[in-house]
C-alpha cells in the first residue's frame, strides 16, 4: 500500500487503532446502502466525499469500502447470455481474506492513501497537505490495474489541502483513471474548492446513539465507564469521546465549571493551576483538549440560553445551575456565541505565534468573566 509507513500517522487517534484495522462500522447502514445501491446498480461514482462531524466514522467507512472495492471482482459481464452479476447487500470482507491482510501490513498495491505527511527538515507532521503529497499519486495511477482491477485514493482529510494541493486533486478527479475510486474524507466540506464537492457524491454521516458509540468504543478496546458525562462532551462522536479518554477531556470540562461557579469572582487559585498545567513542557495535546472544552463550555452556554434549558445530560457535577445562571435569555446566547468565536480567533492566532499557553488560559477565563459579569 502506497502512501504510508512507519512514520507518525495523522490519521490515526492517539491510543485508539487505525481506521484500516476497524472491520466493523456502527450506526452507518444508509451511508452503506447508498454506497452498495450504486455498486449493484453499476452506477459506481469515481469520487465519494464522506462527509459529517469529526469522529463518526467517516474514516472506519473509507476503509471499509476500501476493503470491498479491493476484494470484489470486476464484473466481466455483458454478453447476452452472461449469467447476471451477483448483488451484494454488505461491505462485509472476512479478517483473513488476503486483501484485508495486505491492508493491515500496508502492503496493498491497489490502495493510495494520503494524509499530512511528514517535514522532513523537522521530522514532525505537516499542518497541512501539500502539493508533493498528491503529485505522488501521478505515479501510482500510472501503474496497470492491480488484482481484481480497481484502485481505491483515500484522502483523509480534504480539509486538510493547501490551494496547490486541492487544484492538483481536482485535475485528477476532472480526468478519473478507469477503475479508480477516490474517496475524501471531510470534517468540513464548506472549506473545499466548489469544483471538488461537485465532482464526488456525498455520503453524509451524523452523531452516534449512545447504543452504538457504546459498541464502538468496545470494539476500539477503549472500555470507558457508562458516563452520561463522556456522551454529553462527546457528541456522538467516537474519535472524540477516545480524545476525552486519552487526555482527562472529563477533568478539565469538571475545572472548568468549578473555576467558573464563583462568578463574578472566578476561582482564581484553579484558573492559575490550570494555566500553568497547560504550559507544561509536551503538554501540546493537553493544551489542544483544554481549548476544546472552553468551546465546549461556550458552546453549552449558547445552547442554554437559546433554548431555556440546559443540555441534558449535565456534563459535569454543577453544570446545569451555572449554565442556567449565566445564561438566562435569548440576549445573553448571542453575547456567548459572539465571545465563543472571538477566544476561538485569539486562541489560534496565540498559538500560531507561539504565545505563552498559560497566558492564553488566563486570558480565556478573563474574557469568561467580562462576559458574564456584563447586563444581559
Amino acid at each position: 500500500m502506497s502512501g504510508t509507513g512507519d512514520l507518525p500517522e495523522a490519521d490515526r487517534i492517539e491510543g485508539a487503532p487505525h481506521p484500516r484495522e476497524t472491520l466493523q462500522i456502527f450506526g452507518k447502514s444508509q451511508a452503506e446502502a447508498d454506497f452498495l445501491e450504486a455498486f449493484n446498480s453499476n452506477r459506481l461514482h469515481h469520487a465519494w466525499l464522506m462527509t459529517g462531524p469529526r469522529g463518526v466514522g467517516k474514516a472506519t467507512l473509507a476503509w471499509r469500502i476500501a476493503r470491498f472495492l479491493l476484494a470484489t471482482p470486476v464484473s466481466q459481464g455483458g454478453g447476452l447470455f452472461d449469467d447476471a452479476p451477483p448483488v451484494y447487500d454488505t461491505l462485509d470482507i472476512a479478517a483473513d481474506h488476503p486483501v484485508t491482510r495486505r491492508i493491515l501490513a500496508k502492503s496493498e498495491p491497489g490502495l493510495f492513501s494520503i494524509t499530512r505527511s511528514v517535514n522532513e527538515k523537522t521530522g514532525k507532521l505537516r499542518d497541512m497537505i501539500v502539493v508533493d503529497d498528491i503529485r505522488k499519486l501521478t505515479h501510482f495511477l500510472t501503474l496497470s490495474a492491480t488484482e481484481g482491477g480497481r484502485r481505491v485514493v483515500i484522502v483523509d482529510a480534504a480539509d486538510d489541502m493547501n490551494a496547490n494541493a486541492a487544484n492538483a486533486l481536482l485535475k485528477m478527479l476532472e480526468e478519473p483513471p478507469a477503475l479508480t475510486t477516490m474517496l475524501l474524507i471531510s470534517h468540513q466540506p464548506s472549506r473545499l474548492l466548489p469544483t471538488i464537492r461537485s465532482r464526488c457524491r456525498e455520503l453524509r454521516l451524523g452523531p452516534l446513539g449512545p447504543d452504538d458509540m457504546r459498541a464502538a468504543l468496545d470494539q476500539a478496546d477503549m472500555g470507558p465507564e457508562d458516563s452520561p458525562a463522556l456522551a454529553a462532551l462527546a457528541d456522538g462522536s467516537v474519535g472524540e469521546a477516545i480524545r476525552l479518554t486519552q487526555l482527562g477531556g472529563l477533568a478539565m470540562y469538571q475545572e472548568i465549571i468549578a473555576i467558573f461557579a464563583g462568578l463574578p469572582r472566578p476561582d482564581r487559585t484553579r484558573a492559575l493551576k490550570l494555566a500553568e498545567a497547560a504550559a507544561t513542557r509536551g503538554a501540546e495535546a493537553r493544551f489542544e483538549m483544554l481549548l476544546t472544552m472552553f468551546d465546549t463550555f461556550l458552546a453549552r452556554l449558547a445552547r442554554t440560553g437559546a433554548t431555556g434549558s440546559a443540555p441534558v445530560p449535565e456534563a459535569a457535577d454543577g453544570e446545569t445551575q451555572l449554565l442556567l445562571r449565566l445564561s438566562e435569555t435569548p440576549h445573553k446566547a448571542r453575547a456567548w456565541a459572539n465571545v465563543a468565536q472571538e477566544i476561538s480567533g485569539r486562541t489560534r492566532h496565540g498559538q500560531a505565534v507561539n504565545l505563552d499557553p498559560a497566558a492564553l488560559v488566563l486570558d480565556t477565563v478573563f474574557k469568561i468573566t467580562e462576559t458574564a459579569s456584563s447586563r444581559p
